[in-house]
């Protein structure tokens, strides 16, 4: 049986979503999301999305790419992902290889990965030169049985808002977007300054469920939010949660969360799931304030190229 590599076709999307529920089950993702990504990736990513084959059947699959809205020039990220019944038969080392050399060919001079906090893969990634450098925590709630918090009453002055509410205009939550993630901590330093970028690869992603992205608005100005992501069926996720520094401190991002989880879950989805750097104290209370559980522990990686 011979392990091949190529780029990915349109028509392997269902085979690389089922792979990556099967490795990252605590992720949300979806056909159109995979392909929207696909499609829309900015030129200077260099962005190859690889598939790993063994007699014609997908086994693993990587996103590749440079970070190319980091201030850091030279930074750039791969993820071999192999089906937990596939492996050992060298795909991911040939994912990993064929990864390298494309991103040194553009010019990258530091690889990050995320590697599953698991032995077998802190082992392949030790043995493939990389070393750890921070570790994230994945959570889990139970929707369809936890108790939820009620909304507070609202402080004067603050209102909830929906993401469908800017529909016409962005912009703001752009804006909002920018500031707050700019204080996530994490290995690679990213500018969010592009627009269009951002309404291509956030706004306009098909994960992003609109109508349950919450965000709290102070006397007219965004003061805090968090996004929903969901596959349309059963699965929600929290793709971000900011508070602008102005307004820190206010107990404004569990409001947030309480609006949206509220909704999600009398929208009929069972199973929230979030993410966090494990230095991410703040979001790390409030999410075992509602009651989320780890799932799962993922340690980011580096490697030098050259």
């Amino acid at each position: 049986m011979t392990v091949t590599v190529r780029d990915f076709r349109t028509e392997d999307a269902g085979a690389v979503v089922g792979l990556r529920r099967a490795c990252t089950p605590f992720m949300v993702t979806t056909k159109e999301a995979l392909l929207a990504g696909v499609a829309t990736a900015h030129p200077a990513k260099k962005y190859r999305l690889l598939v790993a084959e063994e007699d014609g059947e997908i086994i693993g699959t990587a996103h590749v790419g440079i970070a190319y809205d980091s201030s850091d020039p030279g930074q750039a990220s791969v993820t071999p992902q192999v089906h937990p019944e596939r492996r050992g038969r060298g795909a991911g080392s040939l994912i990993l290889r064929t990864a390298e050399e494309h991103l040194a060919a553009e010019g990258a001079t530091s690889v990050y990965a995320w590697v599953l906090d698991e032995p077998p893969a802190r082992a392949f990634a030790e043995r493939h030169g990389y070393r750890p450098t921070r570790p994230a925590h994945f959570q889990r709630l139970d929707l369809a049985r936890c108790t939820l918090p009620e909304l507070p009453p609202l402080p004067a002055g603050v209102e909830l808002r929906t993401g469908a509410d800017y529909a016409g205009d962005p912009r703001p939550l752009f804006a909002a977007d920018a500031e707050a993630g700019s204080d996530e901590p994490g290995d690679i330093s990213v500018t969010l300054d592009d627009y269009g970028d951002w309404l291509n690869h956030t706004w306009n992603d098909p994960c992003l469920d609109r109508a349950l992205t919450s965000v709290v608005v102070v006397d007219g100005r965004i003061a805090s939010f968090t996004a929903a992501h969901t596959d349309r069926h059963t699965r929600y996720a929290s793709g971000m949660t900011g508070t602008v520094r102005e307004f820190r401190g206010r107990g404004l991002a569990k409001i947030a969360k309480i609006h949206s989880l509220r909704r999600a879950r009398a929208a009929g989805y069972t199973d929230a799931f979030t993410s966090n750097d494990a230095d991410n104290g703040p979001m790390l209370a409030i999410n075992r304030w509602f009651g989320y559980e780890i799932c799962a522990t993922e340690v980011r990686h580096v490697r030098a190229l050259g």
